[in-house]
């Protein structure tokens, strides 16, 4: 069977006794046409919108529409917009056809023949496409200024060879203009491109700069920092640093010479350029590097910091790792410094010495832990500034105080340091660590201890005035005044709960977070589990809640929504966006809050849908968001007033053609008598005089979702629900709550329960009931099947067997330990193996495995970095030696979760053949009745059905 054919096969398997329908099933063949919207924008005046529609495989559609007049304009393979300040042009990539693309993979091409990406730029008042120019590697429009776009396009080929400047032509009709095609000569790949830079006014001028490594914009743009690297055989192009002046159009070299350069950083203002730079030969065992600056009234760039300044400590350099940033001011640049590294040995013969990894119980980290974040700690480096007006640096951080944040974007007096280094070795049990913090002075370094040994959050405050933390242990906020030197609980006031009301792990509840600051620091926002809180930091003003416990007397949650990314903090008159979700109804919405009004905050929109990912144009009052249910895409919707907005997209209308399915809540009582709920979903077509198969699947909590949209979709190794529900199967998600030390106990009570109680109704095929779960639902499942024999069949993605042998495994893509999941989280034993085994023991499904009567598929990869495969290995050899019927597929490198598309559409045809053959009577292919030799591998996928 080939291989583009082999996922037809599954789509006759048609359970014998399936109705007729109007509407066609889902089959494999249709997930790579569903569509999901990618990137949304608004202009900045709200005239315009532009969002792309995605499919699952395949390209991209751009939509550009007048949000006044409703005309829209498709751009085929449109993606990354940018739309400019001044709401007057957007700039946007032509990706290469994916067709071509993939073909020249199938053929291996080189890097320099694959299919290229272009460029447009499209005026939005009228339309016209003012530039398409191919073969661009990026471009950039300034944060906060208009009028500029710059884009750096291939070289010719043969630098070597004289060209002149080349101008782009204007695109006045809908013609492709390619930048490169008058290169002359032909040669190898280049490093450095053209940077072309279009001023926008009444007219388009055009500048272009050869040999461009790398460019860098001012957030007004009135300046462009420029790296030149030409060809070493050209003789007339100068390399080093150039910095382009918008206005006069004409550049100054401020740094001569080659080098190494790295973190380019504009002030504010556009007027200092800072960076790092080595000028070390290439053959130097190690590159040091200096920091770089230059500012307004000087001649050329100077090294504001070496490795010998005053301040720097010994043999330490600056990092080109580090971020480089000008506080706001512009009178202080931080950066990174680090030790300088040791040379590599190059007397070493590398296939005559051992390669050994030494285990230390003293170590801060595992080993694995090491090597994962070998790549992350070979580029630490630790936050020095420098002082422009004292010409002098100031070392922040270091080994023994790791991290630091400063506040009001780089101007307060004071920062925050904090570390870990005392509490590193517990993480293997604990999962997270205590911190220490200190208060720092930035124009000194001094530091003063403010918390030690805080289990919990802590973080600065906008303006700097205050330090905040959340202590686990208490459950209380707390802050630092920078002021005074006092430190105070500020949430004590609060009537209700800050942190988790349905925690049940065995660990400190979390707390609901925090909504933001108001200006200068006057007040935080606090969350409990629906409301909002106004809380003095200063502890002088007693806690006021701002949403006037709407939300608690709703059973809804309100939060707040940053519409503003660059917002720090509130104003007085804000009005605030709030979005909802109904407890009870699982509705949605949004509501609005005026904070001068001390009023309860009102409601906009509330509804049978999921409201996501709102969007506020900068000067207007426009709004995009996206809303969806189980039977709607989520769409984009556009208005000034939330209530009335209009769907500008229509996503998936092939959808229509298709038997869909409905969600809804479904209660009962579980057998320790809680009250629970899940969600039910049914065909489009159900038929309540007729008897469905039934599939269920869980994780904990998930009657969330119950308005998310879910594509027919190749899933990560989940539960593809509308794939099934489309094809004559009802599926149960239900909500599970666990008890510490019983979690297998708790999932049975649940599950079992919900199972029981949808078996009532008429409509329920009791006798065709199934399970399916992923991780954490893939460990319930195999506990359920040693617990009941009410199941037919079950499918099992990455669970664990044993907890005995888990508990003191790695999760190899982190390299951590996994005690402190069964001491502390998600696996709920809450003691440790040596103090309570008998529960390990209780809650592992490897000890139980002769009880077993349910058909069993097992999918755990070789790849897997969160749950090791052998806990897949343990289950299926158990299985196999007691002759239960159990499969296990192994997706060769693959991860946790399937991220290969091949192989997520594999596991999808064989889950379908799995229970169509378990819970309809439909044939057994080859893979479930015979099983795939490994000398059929990649010839025979094992789809065909037995005869």
């Amino acid at each position: 069977m080939t291989r583009s054919a082999m996922w037809l096969v599954s789509l006759s398997l048609l359970s014998t006794g399936a109705m007729a329908q109007s509407k066609k099933p889902l089959d494999h063949s249709v997930y790579d046409s569903w569509q999901n919207i990618g990137v949304k924008l608004v202009s900045p005046d709200g005239r315009w919108a532009a969002y792309t529609v995605t499919p699952q495989e395949g390209d991209a559609v751009l939509y550009i529409r007048n949000l006044q007049s409703g005309k829209q304009t498709a751009f085929e393979r449109g993606t990354t917009p940018v739309i400019t300040e001044d709401s007057r042009y957007i700039a946007f990539t032509i990706k290469a056809p994916f067709k071509e693309t993939r073909q020249a993979r199938i053929k291996k091409a080189k890097p320099d023949d694959m299919p290229k990406d272009s460029m447009a730029f499209l005026e939005l008042e009228s339309g016209k496409m003012l530039i398409r120019t191919a073969k661009v590697k990026s471009f950039k429009t300034p944060e906060k200024g208009s009028g500029i776009l710059a884009y750096l396009v291939e070289p010719a080929k043969d630098t070597t060879k004289k060209a002149p400047a080349k101008t782009p032509a204007k695109a006045d009709d809908d013609s492709f203009t390619d930048a490169d095609d008058d290169a002359p000569g032909k040669g190898g790949v280049s490093t450095t491109g053209d940077l072309v830079i279009v001023q926008t006014g009444k007219t388009l001028a055009f500048d272009t700069i050869r040999h461009v490594a790398g460019y860098t914009l001012s957030k007004p743009g009135n300046t462009i920092s420029v790296t030149i690297q030409p060809a070493k055989k050209d003789s007339l192009a100068k390399p080093g640093v150039l910095l382009w002046y918008t206005a006069k159009r004409e550049g100054k070299l401020i740094s001569a010479g080659e080098g190494k350069f790295a973190q380019f950083a504009f002030d504010e203002r556009g007027e200092q350029l800072a960076w790092a730079v080595s000028r070390d030969s290439a053959k130097a065992p190690v590159a040091i590097y200096s920091l770089a600056w230059y500012g307004p009234g000087m001649d050329s760039a100077r090294l504001a910091v070496t490795a010998k300044s005053s301040g720097m400590r010994d043999k330490w350099s600056v990092s080109e790792n580090g971020n480089i940033v000008f506080s706001r001011n512009g009178q202080r640049i931080f950066f990174g410094s680090a030790p300088i590294p040791k040379a590599k040995d190059t007397t070493i013969v590398d296939f005559e010495v051992a390669k050994v990894d030494v285990w230390h119980y003293l170590d801060d980290y595992l080993q694995p832990m090491q090597l994962k974040n070998l790549d992350k700690d070979l580029k630490r480096s630790y936050t020095a500034v420098f002082l422009t007006a004292d010409n002098r640096m100031v070392q922040l951080s270091d080994d023994s105080m790791e991290n630091f944040q400063y506040a009001d974007e780089g101007n307060a007096e004071y920062g925050l340091g904090t570390s870990d280094s005392h509490s590193r070795v517990a993480l293997q049990w604990t999962g997270k660590t205590n911190k220490n913090a200190w208060m720092v002075h930035i124009p000194s370094g001094r530091r003063m201890s403010v918390k030690q040994d805080l289990n919990g959050q802590i973080a600065l405050s906008p303006s700097g005035k205050y330090i905040i933390w959340f202590d686990n242990m208490s459950g209380q906020y707390s802050t630092y005044d920078f002021l005074t030197g006092s430190t105070r609980i500020i949430s004590a006031g609060i009537s209700v709960k800050l942190t988790d009301e349905e925690n049940d792990v065995p660990d400190f509840p979390s707390p609901y977070g925090t909504s933001g600051w108001m200006e200068n620091d006057k007040y935080v926002y606090i969350n409990d589990r629906y409301d909002i809180w106004q809380v003095d930091p200063s502890g002088k003003e007693p806690a006021f809640m701002i949403t006037q416990g709407a939300g608690r007397a709703k059973k809804t949650v309100l939060r707040n929504v940053k519409l503003n990314p660059e917002e720090r903090f509130y104003t007085a008159k804000q009005t605030l966006l709030l979005e909802s979700q109904s407890d009870s109804s699982k509705y949605g919405g949004f509501w609005t809050l005026r904070l001068s009004d001390k009023a309860a905050p009102r409601q906009l929109v509330s509804g049978p849908w999921m409201y996501t990912a709102p969007l506020k144009a900068k000067n207007a009052s426009m709004i995009l968001y996206q809303r969806s249910s189980f039977q709607e895409s989520p769409d984009v919707f556009a208005g000034e007033e939330l209530a009335t907005a209009k769907r500008i997209s229509q996503l998936n209308p092939q959808q229509k053609d298709y038997n869909w399915g409905t969600a809804e809540l479904f209660k009962w009582k579980t057998f320790n008598g809680q009250e629970t709920e899940g969600i039910v979903y049914k065909p489009e077509d159900f038929d309540p005089s007729q008897k469905y198969p039934v599939l269920i699947y869980f994780y904990e909590k998930l009657t969330d979702g119950l308005y998310s949209y879910q594509a027919p979709a190749p899933t990560p190794s989940r539960l593809n629900i509308t794939f099934f529900v489309s094809r004559g199967y009802v599926v149960l998600a239900p909500d599970i709550r666990y008890e510490t030390g019983h979690p297998g106990k708790s999932a049975y009570d649940y599950i079992v329960s919900g199972a029981e109680a949808l078996a009532k109704n008429p409509w329920i095929d009791r006798a065709n009931m199934a399970i399916q779960g992923q991780s954490w639902g893939g460990y319930q499942v195999c506990h359920l099947i040693t617990a009941t024999p009410l199941f037919k069949a079950a499918w099992s993605g990455a669970p664990v067997a044993n907890m005995t042998s888990a508990y003191g495994g790695i999760r190899w893509e982190s390299g951590m330990n996994r005690q402190f999941q069964y001491e502390h989280t998600q696996s709920r034993i809450g003691a440790t193996l040596w103090e309570k085994p008998e529960l390990y023991i209780e809650n592992s499904p490897l000890f139980h495995l002769p009880k077993v009567t349910t058909p069993l598929v097992i999918m755990h990869n070789d790849g897997d970095g969160a749950v090791p495969w052998y806990q897949g290995i343990e289950m299926f050899t158990g299985l196999r030696r007691l002759g239960k019927p159990v499969w296990m597929l192994n997706y060769n490198g693959d991860a946790h979760n399937l991220m290969q598309r091949q192989n997520r559409k594999d596991i999808q045809v064989r889950q379908q053949q799995f229970f169509d053959h378990y819970l309809k009577g439909a044939p057994a292919p080859k893979w479930l009745a015979k099983g795939v030799p490994a000398t059929d591998k990649g010839r025979d996928w094992g789809f065909d059905i037995e005869q």
